[in-house]
């Protein structure tokens, strides 16, 4: 009984040898890359001899392991990730409105004054000087026009970009903080293909329509912006589903908008008034009839526009009225 368990031993020893000889032996200059094999936990493997090339790579996650959101959430020790929204990027500490203790319990009357006096006092040191008192405001009138129009959160983030390079440059200088603020959110609004029209705007900011359209003109020029002209069909979902339109409309106004502003009708035409009069058009294609007067209010232009781009459009499209 003895021997056979020796020779397998032996033998093991021997096929360890070989294998290690085997190693030896390989030349890494010789290795096809196409062979090498990054696995899942970075160690990079020969895939015919099973030879580690790489091993021991730093694993930049947690030390913990968690099986799903909540024993995740509970684990973590980091805080909430920075953001451009906020003058301090969201690095200060917030003390709660609520007073309350760790337990959920009411705090005395004396804590509660203290509690409001700390609070007082964090709200005042969070800026340390007047540009940080403005930045401070600007962003948070970027915020409550970006929540009234009901943009998402990537346009906000934008707008703040664009708002602090602006300071950076210097250019608010002689111009009011409202301004630029407004024109920075029109400007993210387009960066990031989600338009809205400066009357859309206007209506949520508290500076003039003239006065947001000089701003953002003059900033998108020093800062090298370089938007696109606005596509029409942008508005066309926002415009159908506020005037309670089928998809069926839809698609034909995108068809028409495509159509004609392949001829050239689209140049130098407000893309509102544009995508106004193809919905319009398209509403009466599909017998889905609506009134000029209700396009019109809906893509905020006047029914003299719509009539002048709708009747170009139906006869580049070779439609008789």
């Amino acid at each position: 009984m003895t021997r056979p368990t020796r020779q397998r031993e032996d033998r093991t020893r021997w096929q360890g040898e070989e294998e290690e000889d085997a190693e030896e032996d390989v030349d890494l200059d010789d290795l096809d890359p196409e062979d090498l094999v990054r696995t899942a936990d970075g160690e990079l493997i020969h895939e015919e001899t099973g030879l580690i090339i790489e091993e021991e790579q730093i694993d930049p996650g947690p030390e913990w392991r968690a099986f799903n959101h909540q024993e995740r959430q509970e684990k973590s020790r980091v805080g909430a990730p920075t953001t451009q929204t906020m003058h301090d990027k969201g690095l200060t500490t917030t003390i709660d409105w609520k007073d309350k203790d760790a337990y959920g319990r009411s705090i005395s009357s004396r804590k509660r004054s203290q509690m409001h006096r700390l609070r007082k006092w964090q709200e005042r040191i969070r800026t340390k000087d007047a540009g940080e008192r403005n930045l401070q405001f600007a962003l948070s009138e970027v915020d409550r026009m970006a929540s009234a129009l009901g943009v998402p959160r990537s346009v906000r983030e934008v707008a703040s970009v664009i708002y602090r390079r602006a300071l950076d440059e210097d250019l608010i200088r002689g111009r009011s903080i409202e301004g630029v603020a407004t024109a920075a959110l029109y400007a993210a609004c387009r960066k990031e293909g989600i338009p809205r029209s400066l009357e859309e705007i206007s209506e949520v900011s508290r500076v003039e329509r003239k006065e947001i359209g000089r701003t953002y003109r003059y900033i998108s020029q020093e800062l090298g912006l370089e938007m696109k002209p606005v596509d029409p069909k942008k508005y066309v979902p926002r415009f159908c589903s506020e005037l309670d339109l089928s998809e069926e409309v839809q698609a034909k106004a995108n068809e028409i908008i495509e159509t004609t502003a392949e001829k050239g009708l689209l140049s130098g035409k407000s893309p509102t008034g544009y995508a106004a009069a193809a919905i319009y058009a398209a509403s009466l294609l599909c017998n889905e009839k609506k009134t000029q007067r209700e396009v019109a209010d809906v893509a905020q232009v006047t029914e003299v526009t719509i009539r002048n781009r709708y009747q170009e459009q139906i006869e580049a499209m070779g439609i008789h009225s």
